[in-house]
């Protein structure tokens, strides 16, 4: 069964799109199509990410609004903040990794026409989330007893708990709404989430200034506050997706009969084989940053919030590059199912062009206006301010690979290609750049501003070997 009112130029380009000699785009009606090829899938791309990335921003403002109004209460709870979500970071992107091939086989097989196998992959999506997301919440409340061996400084310790343990609950809505929204994009339906997510941003501000303020006569719970409110808010819109699908004609007859009934193994099992290294490398790469959270800890305070104020500027940006990626995923995924192998070098070299040019605009605004964005976080502790400035230009310096090594793993990821890049992950991120950031961070002057060198460094290795994969698996 189809889908009804999918556009299919959103997804494959015209139906009966055709290649002269020269490569050249043509309808098969008239003269070659001036608009080179790569331009025309850059543009179908676009069209299918913009609602991915304004969700995927969506979702980064939460943590974004959280830095910024906890940020006034002072460094010691912005840095326990941030010491807490590097912490849910890597766990949620484990758990979102091993449930990307939700939107892979989903798009695979909307490509080759069967969206009721699309269904079956909605409903052992749906219960993998549950169980993943219950495993990883035992884990990261296990880890609250062992806080004091990560050598971060006292005050902040002191802090973080409450905070850590309500956002820790909140893994079951955020994962599971992300199976609910990967399937409504890989079937063309990406603005409702879109808007979901949105509204989801737009309730955390409200609960913030309730809970950690104490407005509307609710009590004053400052960094705990801000937990209470990005749960809920998680719960809210998972709630929201789940009644849409439900509720929405498209949908009608994909709607599992039952969530239990009909499961079988090999479908786990086919969804585990690209997932788990898929998570594996989502876990090098947000796992390095984790690890220079930490190592920042070990500087000092006004380090660790200088780099969440750094890294909440640079991973706003990073939204953009990643929902092209996430769309050159679904795009690669449907033109496998197609046969349609002439489109993937195009739909990958147009997404990096897209990527490309949009964090070279964002490195310029970083160099320019640091001061000015750090100075929004903190307002009363100058050298915070200052620091994360200088951890902005080095910023600016790894947009350019940061957007293309997204763009290469996602691609990738759309041909089931994950074991080498997860191969790929370990030695850029491991192997160069956390050592890398180590020594200069920790055994030079540069301070803070060498682990973000060293990260950079990771950036551009991951870039340029993604790449030559891509390349070599489309020969």
């Amino acid at each position: 069964m189809r889908i009804s009112g999918v556009n299919a130029l959103e997804w494959g380009g015209a139906a009966h799109t055709a290649f002269d000699s020269r490569g050249r785009a043509h309808d098969g009606c008239g003269p070659p199509k001036r608009m080179s090829v790569f331009f025309r899938e850059a543009r179908i791309t676009l069209r299918l990410a913009l609602p991915i990335i304004v969700g995927q921003v969506s979702q980064m403002l939460m943590g974004v609004t959280d830095s910024i109004m906890i940020g006034h209460l002072g460094a010691v709870p912005l840095a326990a903040s941030a010491f807490a979500s590097g912490v849910f970071s890597v766990f949620f992107v484990v758990g979102l990794g091993l449930l990307l091939p939700v939107a892979v086989l989903v798009s695979r097989e909307h490509g080759a026409g069967d969206d009721q196998a699309g269904a079956r992959w909605l409903q052992h999506g749906v219960v993998l989330a549950v169980l993943a997301s219950l495993a990883e919440l035992a884990l990261m409340l296990g880890l609250i007893a062992g806080f004091h061996r990560l050598g971060q400084p006292p005050e902040v310790l002191a802090a973080v708990n409450p905070f850590y343990a309500l956002i820790s609950a909140s893994i079951l809505p955020a994962l599971v709404f992300q199976v609910f929204r990967q399937f409504a994009e890989a079937l063309g339906r990406p603005w409702v989430p879109m808007f979901i997510m949105l509204g989801g941003v737009a309730l955390n501000v409200v609960l913030n200034w309730i809970f950690i303020y104490g407005h509307f006569g609710a009590p004053e719970l400052g960094l705990t506050g801000a937990g209470w409110a990005t749960l809920i808010s998680r719960v809210v819109v998972l709630i929201v997706i789940v009644v849409w699908l439900r509720r929405a004609i498209t949908f009608r007859g994909m709607w599992p009969e039952s969530w239990s009934v009909g499961l079988r193994f090999a479908r786990f099992a086919e969804m585990l084989r690209i997932g788990v290294p898929a998570a594996v490398m989502l876990f090098f790469e947000v796992g390095a940053f984790m690890m220079a959270a930490l190592m920042m800890g070990w500087i000092s305070a006004q380090a660790l919030a200088a780099h969440q104020i750094a890294l909440s500027c640079a991973g706003f940006m990073f939204m953009f590059p990643l929902g092209i990626s996430m769309a050159v995923g679904m795009r690669v995924g449907k033109a496998v199912g197609e046969g349609r192998r002439e489109l993937l070098r195009p739909i990958a070299g147009g997404g990096l062009a897209i990527a490309v040019a949009i964090m070279s605009v964002s490195a310029v605004g970083f160099a320019v206006a640091g001061p000015w964005l750090a100075g929004g976080f903190v307002k009363d502790d100058p050298g915070v301010v200052a620091l994360a400035a200088q951890l902005l230009v080095v910023a600016a310096i790894f947009q350019l690979f940061d957007g293309a090594q997204v763009i290469g793993s996602g691609a990738l990821r759309g041909l089931a290609d994950v074991r080498v890049p997860a191969v790929i992950s370990f030695v850029a991120y491991w192997l160069l750049a956390i050592p890398g950031g180590y020594v200069l961070g920790l055994h030079t002057r540069l301070g803070a501003v060498g682990v973000w060198i060293g990260l950079a460094a990771g950036l551009a290795i991951a870039a340029v070997l993604l790449a030559k994969r891509y390349l070599r698996m489309t020969r």
